[in-house]
């Protein structure tokens, strides 16, 4: 039996020595995926995060982002866009390797994908037009933390509650605004979920629903854009929880490597000054997380 093992042993072992360097390597520890080029998905309808200009281009925070992140981390780079609400399932599908989208990092979301470090966060709150009396909703400006201070955003939602019954809101559909919807205001509003967020700013101009929930920076640029005049934020501002940590790089749980290489280029681009830098140009304010 002894001689028989013998055999066996010094059989595998020149089997194994005749295999090409590369087979080899597969026999023992992974080294982990050497990375050259990403495939990164965006949306293209979410100003400032990332839009398509009439050139059919993309521009935006994230687009000029991807950029720095892509020659730091010394990888080619091709960036496709992809509708927001299928942005999960065809990452894990394997369509490409990462989320830029204004993808905040949620509990929910982490369940079934990682996430990268945020590089950028605004917070959420609400929009309608000037002429509405939701123009004068309370608390506006002030921000609630429901990772730090859940009780008081609660109390700030029950000061809204009155002032929002059987209104109709406006989010894109899978968006952490439709999240924060179902879970704090669906027995006080009726929601209405639209694909992209221009959609519900066309039906908040047009009268079909009373206010939309979304980024403050996007809500900010949207107020901005000509025919959108009427538009004014109102209430309060929320932050944390279910919102998330930020916007961050999606990513699937396979890849480890490649979340390593991302964290450590959004790092550098928070230390030499390239998040405030690109906040300043397409926000305005300094969004680069704290």
């Amino acid at each position: 039996m002894k001689k028989y093992l013998t055999s066996i042993l010094t059989a595998f072992c020149l089997s194994a020595l005749a295999l090409p360097p590369a087979l080899v390597g597969t026999a023992h520890a992974d080294d982990g995926k050497k990375w050259t080029h990403v495939t990164i998905a965006t949306e293209g309808e979410f100003r400032p995060w990332n839009f398509t200009k009439p050139d059919g281009k993309l521009d935006g925070y994230e687009i000029d982002l991807i950029k720095y992140l892509c020659d730091h981390m010394k990888v080619e780079c091709t960036t496709v866009v992809q509708s927001f609400d299928g942005m999960i399932p065809a990452l894990q599908a394997g369509k490409f390797d990462a989320i830029i989208s204004g993808m905040s990092a949620t509990p929910k979301r982490q369940e079934v994908i990682d996430f990268s470090d945020s590089y950028g966060t605004t917070g959420q709150t609400f929009a309608t037009l000037k002429t509405d009396d939701l123009a004068k909703l309370p608390l506006k400006d002030e921000v609630f933390s429901l990772s730090s201070d859940e009780a008081g955003a609660l109390d700030a939602l029950k000061q809204l509650a009155p002032l929002l019954k059987g209104k109709t809101i406006g989010v894109q559909t899978s968006s952490i605004a439709d999240t924060f919807a179902q879970k704090y205001l669906k027995d006080v509003v009726t929601i209405q979920e639209y694909k992209t967020t221009e959609q519900h700013d066309l039906d908040l101009k047009a009268g079909r629903v009373d206010l939309i929930m979304a980024s403050t920076a996007y809500i900010s640029t949207a107020a901005a854009k000509p025919g959108n005049e009427d538009f004014v934020m109102t209430g309060p501002r929320f932050q944390g929880g279910l919102l998330g940590r930020g916007s961050s790089v999606g990513l699937r749980k396979t890849d480890p490597e490649l979340k390593a290489m991302f964290n450590e280029a959004i790092a550098s681009a928070k230390a030499d000054g390239t998040i405030k830098k690109l906040s300043d140009k397409w926000f305005g304010f300094d969004v680069t997380p704290r």
